[in-house]
């Protein structure tokens, strides 16, 4: 397998990322990243003037992470050009994309065309790792929105995932008063060996007013008309699962809630770090690609 990579798009943990893959010898050919400030200069960084000329230089396309917020256009914060998915999907032509949260459509129309495609965040080893910087986003987060400690605050997690099982972890390191909710009474015993508070999905609707902060992780409504009157009108809420989110935010908006949807926090709040994580994650599939 050659040394050259092509990187379109994405945000600074992508950036990061052509800085180590360059020390690491690669070539990297960019598009869509010319007004990123932090994008080493190299002469093995090659900024190309077209989507074409980016993709045809590399068999491996590395997109954003994740490739799409909207369903339509590939995400590229360091750019002014639009690149639908229609456009990327013409343009790579039996090349393979490693990008991140890549939609069951969008995979089915690549595959149908011959083109290979690796969903990052699918892999274990980078979902892992990435919980960690999403749990200390969410602190951070909870630590500027609040006029109090977070240390004695009553913390209510939505969900014990992996997200779930972090973010409790931390939080009960710095003295909150922890809670978490589950539906799987095998989850709810293990919330009660780690000395959090189970709150069982049956039971959310009755609990759901005595919390300080309400952190979300849970792919789907959770907090929805009917929940969110019962919450204290004082409590922050935070939500961190992706589109379309835990929390009906319009409806939490409109009863004066203060809610703060809160996506992508690993590239917000440790670029550097999660740039290394990619990296290693990139290195372990292009090591099995190799194999194949």
């Amino acid at each position: 397998m050659d040394k050259n990579l092509t990187v379109i798009g994405g945000d600074l943990r992508i950036v990061k990322l052509i800085e180590m893959l360059v020390l690491d010898g690669y070539k990297v050919y960019t598009y869509a990243l010319e007004n990123a400030e932090n994008l080493v200069i190299d002469e093995n960084v090659i900024e190309c003037t077209s989507l074409g000329e980016a993709i045809e230089k590399s068999e491996i396309v590395i997109g954003p992470i994740p490739l799409s917020s909207n369903r339509k256009d590939i995400n590229t914060p360091f750019s002014s050009e639009t690149i639908s998915l229609v456009d990327l999907f013409n343009a790579l032509n039996n090349k393979k994309i490693i990008a991140g949260g890549i939609r069951d459509y969008v995979t089915e129309d690549f595959n149908a065309k011959n083109i290979e495609v690796i969903d990052l965040l699918e892999r274990e080893e980078l979902t892992v790792l990435n919980t960690i910087s999403t749990a200390e986003g969410a602190i951070q987060i909870a630590m500027e929105e609040t006029i109090s400690t977070i240390h004695g605050a009553k913390v209510l997690v939505l969900g014990f995932g992996r997200i779930g099982k972090i973010l409790s972890k931390m939080l009960y390191g710095i003295g909150a008063r922890v809670s978490c909710e589950a539906r799987k009474e095998s989850d709810i015993a293990w919330i009660k060996a780690y000395g959090y508070n189970p709150v069982h999905l049956n039971i959310l609707k009755d609990e759901i007013s005595k919390y300080d902060i309400i952190i979300n992780t849970v792919p789907h409504m959770i907090l929805n008309e009917e929940m969110l009157d019962k919450v204290d009108k004082n409590a922050l809420l935070i939500d961190l699962a992706s589109n379309p989110g835990g929390i009906d935010r319009d409806m939490a908006k409109r009863k004066g809630l203060k809610t703060i949807w809160a996506l992508s926090l690993p590239g917000k709040v440790a670029p550097l770090t999660s740039a290394e994580f990619i990296k290693d994650t990139l290195y372990n599939i292009l090591k099995e690609m190799k194999g194949m």
